[in-house]
């Protein structure tokens, strides 16, 4: 399962609902990719998602 390291954002569950109320289980996944990100310096890779990945450009 794939968890942001930065902001811990995983998998959240729920349901899908149609026109008649009926539910259905569902998931939702975070949009988490591998990228190499600067820390203090050195490069890293980490499991991030793409939220925190364009914050990270924006401060950068």
């Amino acid at each position: 399962m794939a968890i942001c390291q930065m902001c811990g954002k995983s998998r959240q569950y729920g349901h899908n609902v149609s026109f008649s109320k009926r539910r259905t289980n569902r998931d939702w996944k975070p949009n988490v990719r591998r990228a190499t990100v600067t820390v203090n310096g050195s490069e890293k890779r980490i499991n991030v998602c793409m939220k925190c990945l364009k914050t990270l450009r924006k401060t950068a």
